[in-house]
Parts: structure tokens; sequence; C-alpha cells
């Protein structure tokens, strides 16, 4: 690429927007972004009370948090984001919010598990397309060389909305119940989509990349009958396997076959059956994505990352709660502090150390957040045991409150460093496809990501935690976070991998 195409990006998007106007729409997305974690995480600080209210063991809490969101988010993200690569990616991510924050709103008149739990889908309907339509828009506001900034800026939205909602959600709930909670957060959400619609434009795809993307669009329309075969097979094997799950399901239900709950087994085939519909949408993207090995090492190492990400901070409110014997209010105020200060730092840090460390190549957005993810995992356990940390150096373990503030200083570390990930590997997912694919490759990516990581994480641990309580009664939490460190091992490992191979599939 010669001097004058690598700069024409930079004049591009200089030309089309004021950086005055760039940084605002970065604003308005970052909001977005949070009220997305707000709604999302909310349930975390609700745990106790919803866990009192409708009688659930941790498994079930689980899976409400869990698998109930991350089912149709993951899904439903693929089919709204090949829709944001033809329509407008603006209107697509209103609609997205006034949906998920009008189904928290509905969270708080939920009378059963059951309505909370499809409430809770209803919420994952919505955030489906709120988060690859925004990393696209982004992509085409900031030039290449400010993309894991802009990325990262964007990502703040994360410890923004989790410290929101850890802070306001657990306020509420202990001064007024859990259900007003719920329904004040997701009519705010209502009340912000106007704002999205009227003040953010659309800008043209790929304006802030080499003029070569061009070319490349043309020459992936204009690509031969069958060129999209990876894909579609992809499709056709998941549309395969979620019908066959859903005539054991039958079978279980109407022929006595003994193999389990057939409910469990129906669920599982109708998401299968939506996977694969939603890859034959996107089956000329998925055919680029899949052949390259990086795609399969960044998702699958984020999606390792955030079992334990997820996990972790779906859980903490209530460790905090059982083992620092803190109340639904001081936990508030705790964990919302820690959320805000480490992961705004983290986050910041791991896209501007990305962009400094890629000019010597490409593989350090994969590298830098693999460092991190192998510093997280004791600094998580260290934290999670201050009193045994103080006892070393003060007889007795010193005070509770010295205990709380050395916990919540070492917490800021392991929080900042598990988030560094969210600038450079979704700012290296933007350049495994061009432009025009860029919506649908990072719902690709945030299938697999969020679909492992929010589903598996928050059940993980609450499934681990039951599992535990017999030996180790209400710290069965505590050795439950401990085992979910070795997620973090597993994504350093993968993300070390794709280092290697990130330059050979990088599309500029």
């Amino acid at each position: 690429m010669t001097t004058s195409e690598a700069a024409a990006p930079k004049e591009a998007v200089e030309k089309a927007f004021s950086p005055g106007y760039r940084y605002y729409v970065l604003a308005v997305l970052i909001l977005i972004y949070m009220l997305n974690f707000l709604d999302r995480q909310i349930i975390g600080i609700l745990a106790a009370p919803l866990k009192e209210e409708f009688g659930m063991s941790d498994s079930q809490f689980g899976l409400l948090g869990g698998i109930a969101f991350a089912s149709v988010y993951s899904t439903l993200a693929i089919p709204l984001a090949w829709m944001a690569d033809r329509v407008s990616r603006v209107w697509i991510m209103t609609g997205a919010l006034a949906v998920w924050s009008g189904f928290t709103a509905l969270c708080g008149v939920a009378g059963s598990f059951t309505q909370l739990f499809l409430c809770r889908m209803g919420v994952g309907v919505g955030e489906a397309g709120g988060v690859a339509p925004a990393y696209s828009l982004i992509a085409d506001y900031f030039p290449p060389h400010q993309r894991a900034r802009a990325m990262a800026a964007f990502a703040f939205g994360i410890p923004l909305g989790m410290a929101a909602g850890t802070l306001v959600g657990g306020l509420l709930a202990a001064t007024y119940g859990w259900r007003t909670a719920f329904i004040v957060v997701g009519l705010l959400g209502v009340l912000v989509a106007p704002l999205l619609r009227l003040t953010v434009r659309d800008p043209k795809r790929g304006g802030t990349d080499a003029a070569k993307t061009a070319a490349q669009v043309a020459a992936l329309e204009a690509a031969p009958a069958g060129s999209d075969r990876p894909g579609k097979l992809a499709a056709q094997i998941m549309l395969g396997v979620g019908a066959g799950t859903l005539v054991l399901a039958g079978l279980i239900q109407f022929a006595g076959l003994s193999l389990g709950n057939p409910l469990v087994f129906a669920f599982g085939g109708l998401l299968g059956v939506v996977i694969g519909v939603s890859l034959m949408i996107a089956r000329r993207t998925a055919t680029v994505v899949i052949k390259k090995r990086s795609f399969w090492l960044l998702a699958l190492g984020a999606a390792s990352s955030s079992v334990c990400g997820y996990g972790v901070a779906g859980w903490l409110p209530l460790f905090f709660m059982r083992s620092f014997d803190l109340t639904l209010k001081q936990t508030s105020v705790y964990y919302a502090g820690i959320a805000l200060i480490g992961g705004i730092l983290g986050i910041w840090m791991g896209g501007m150390i990305a962009d400094k460390l890629s000019k010597r190549g490409k593989g350090a957005y994969p590298m830098v957040p693999a460092v991190a993810f192998l510093i997280s995992a004791p600094c998580f356990i260290l934290a999670m045991n201050s009193p045994w940390l103080i006892g070393l150096v003060l007889p007795g373990g010193g005070s509770h409150t010295q205990q709380l503030v050395l916990a919540f200083l070492i917490f800021l570390l392991p929080t900042g460093l598990n988030l560094a990930w969210l600038g450079p590997i979704t700012a290296a997912v933007q350049h495994l496809v061009p432009a025009a694919m860029r919506s649908t490759a990072s719902a690709l990516f945030l299938l697999v990501n969020n679909l492992l990581g929010i589903a598996v994480g928050f059940y993980y641990f609450g499934w681990m935690s039951d599992l535990l309580a017999p030996r180790f009664g209400e710290e069965s939490l505590r050795w439950a976070i401990y085992t979910g460190m070795g997620f973090y091992v597993l994504a350093a490992f993968l993300l070390f991998g794709a280092s290697r191979t990130l330059k050979k599939d990088w599309v500029d």
C-alpha cells in the first residue's frame, strides 16, 4: 500500500465528519452500550432477592442469568447483523434498544420463574441488535490506526453499565424492592432510544478504509455460484443437529424414551435450528471467516475468558454477601466501585497498548489480552483471600474494614485485566473481512463468544456452587470461582496462537 493510499482513510473521514461529531457519536454509542450492560447485568446484584422470591437454587439462577439471555442474544445477532450490513444500522440499534429496555421493565412484573425466564429471553432478543452494528459504525467513523482505541472507548460501556446496574439496581432494590429496580432501568432505555435515532447518522460503509475496499466488495458480489459452500454446509449441519434433537425430544415425551428432560432437548433443538437458519442467512460471511484459523482462535479465546468474566461478574455480588458479610446496599456500592475503576482502566490500557504495539506486528492485538489473562487468575484468588494476606503481616488477619479495603484494591487489577481484550480483539475481528461484512462477522464472533461465555459461564459457577455446597456450605461459591480460573489459562493459550496467524488472515 502506498503512502497516499494509507492516508486516504484519514482524509476521507475528516472530510465527511468533524472530529467533534465523531466523538459525539462514540459517546452516544457508549451510552447505549452502558444501558445494554446495565440491563444485562442488573440481575447479578438482584440474585439474593430473586432467589428468595422464587425459591431458586444457584443452578436455576445460573440458567436465568445465562442460557435464558444468551440463547437468543447470540443467535438472533446474526440475522440482525446481516440486515445491518444492508440497511440502516442506526434504525436497527434504535429498535433493539427499545425492545430490550421494554423487556427489562417487564421483568419487574414477572410472577413466576418461568415468566422471568421468558422476559430475560426478551431482553436477549433486543440486545441481539445492539452490539455488532455498533462495531461496524465505529469502524466507519474511525480510521484503522485509531480503531482499537475507539473500540476500547466503546467498551467503556461495559464497566459503566456493570457499575450502574450494580449501584442503581442494588440501591433501588434495597429501598423499594427488586421489581422497582427492573422497571426503572428498563424505562430509562426506552426514553433514550429517540436520541440515537435523531442524532446519529449512518456513514458510508468502508469510508475510513483503503481504496481497495470497494474492489474487495465488488469481487465478493461477483463471486461464482457455490463459492459460499462452506457457510452453507455449516448451516445444514446445524439444521440437521437441531432437527434431530427435536425428534429426540418428541420420542422422550411421547414414546417413553428415557434420555432426560424433553424440554431440555426441545430447547436445544430449537437453538440448533435458529443457529442453522442464522448461518444460512449469513453463509457468505460465514464462508469467509470459518476458513480463517485466526477467527476460531480469537472467538474461542474470547469465549474462554468470557466464561470466567461473565460468570465472575454475575456471581461476585452474591459472593460478597455470603463470604464478606456485606448487605445488599453495601455490596452495591462496593462492587460498583470495583467494576467502574478497574474496568475503565483495563479497557483503555488494553486498546492503547495494542494500538502502539501493532506497529511492530498485527499479533499484538491478541498478545496483549493473552498476557493480561495469565495475570488475572492469581490476582482474583488473592483478592478473594484478603484476610489471609493481611494475616501474613497483622495477627488475626486485621479488621473487617482492612480486609475489605485490601480486597477492593486487589480486585481492581484483575477486573481491569479481564476486560483488556475488548478493544484489541474486536478491532482484529473487523479486519478478518472486508468492510461490507463487518456487522455479520462481528455477530458470528459474538455467537461463539456469548453462547459459550454467557450461557456456560453464568450457569457453570451456579452449578459448581451447588455441587460443592455439601462440602463447603456457604463458601461453595468461593471454591466454584476458584475452579473457573482455569478458563483464563485456556484463553491465553488460544490467543497466543492467534498472535501467530493473524497477519496472514488480516484484511486492510
